[in-house]
């Protein structure tokens, strides 16, 4: 087959990019790092911004719910911090060693995708540095869009209201706060927001009709599905809606889309790459 024919069979393909949340997708729920986090959440809002103890656990919950991050939900409820004080509270206290272990199995399937691959996350670029050194996934990727990559934290110090056309709550979605009432804006952009979606769209020059999007947050795959993307649910077999696709474990993902691999070998020896400004794993 001439290379000019072999191209064009690459650019029919139905997948070009593979987008991958972070964390509870690439390593399981289980793993008690999320609890972690949540922890660490509500020890930064009691000792950090002085609100009762008695009231974070329903704060945290219910700012999480309406704004894809407790971080997003506290500066639009007017709470004034360093974004960098708040991860490193928040991220630079956990125990990855004791509750990640490397992953060689998803290595050698990410590996062997012969398409692009990169990590859509909320968490900050330390963060996602950390977790994939320890799942010893560091190489995998072509770049990782994380809190830095979408927000400007030099202007942290805006309120929601300077910022209150940036992103506002969809009613139309499972964005929405479960009274429908709408709630101040937050000048921070993330997941679930249409704006955070656009912007990575925009900035990685993805086509969302051609790209698989792995996620485990429901309300994250129901904004991406609106938007275009093909929606892979990851933490179990059964699907709901806004997701085409759903997954037990990251690890299924051979059986789940075997295209994958046979695009590669119909197309075997075409090969490109885009590169794009976006964070790129640290290896530290």
């Amino acid at each position: 087959m001439a290379y000019e024919e072999q191209y064009q069979q690459s650019l029919s393909s139905k997948y070009e990019c593979l987008l991958f949340d972070l964390d509870d997708t690439l390593y399981p729920y289980s793993s008690g790092l999320s609890l972690e986090v949540t922890k660490n959440i509500q020890e930064y809002m009691i000792q950090k911004l002085n609100i009762e103890e008695t009231e974070v656990t329903e704060m945290c919950i219910s700012l999480y719910k309406n704004y894809g991050t407790t971080m997003a939900g506290l500066r639009a409820v007017g709470y004034d911090f360093d974004y960098d004080d708040f991860h490193g509270f928040v991220h630079g206290r956990l125990p990855y060693d004791m509750l990640l272990k490397p992953d060689p199995v998803l290595r050698n399937l990410l590996l062997s995708v012969p398409l692009r691959k990169l990590i859509f996350t909320n968490a900050d670029s330390a963060h996602a540095a950390r977790v994939l050194k320890r799942l010893g996934l560091e190489d995998c990727f072509d770049g990782i869009i994380c809190f830095e990559t979408l927000n400007d934290t030099k202007q942290q110090s805006d309120s929601g209201e300077d910022r209150a056309s940036d992103i506002e709550m969809n009613t139309d979605s499972g964005n929405a706060p479960v009274d429908d009432r709408m709630l101040p804006s937050t000048p921070v952009v993330c997941k679930p927001f249409d704006r955070a979606f656009e912007e990575v769209f925009k900035m990685a020059k993805i086509h969302p009709q051609k790209t698989l999007f792995f996620d485990d947050s429901f309300r994250n795959l129901q904004t991406g599905s609106r938007m275009g993307l093909h929606t892979v649910l990851v933490g179990t077999s059964h699907r709901i809606e806004g997701a085409d696709h759903a997954l037990e474990n990251i690890h299924n993902i051979r059986e789940a889309f075997p295209e994958l691999w046979e695009d590669n070998e119909k197309c075997e020896g075409v090969t490109y790459s885009e590169k794009v400004p976006i964070e790129t794993p640290v290896r530290a």
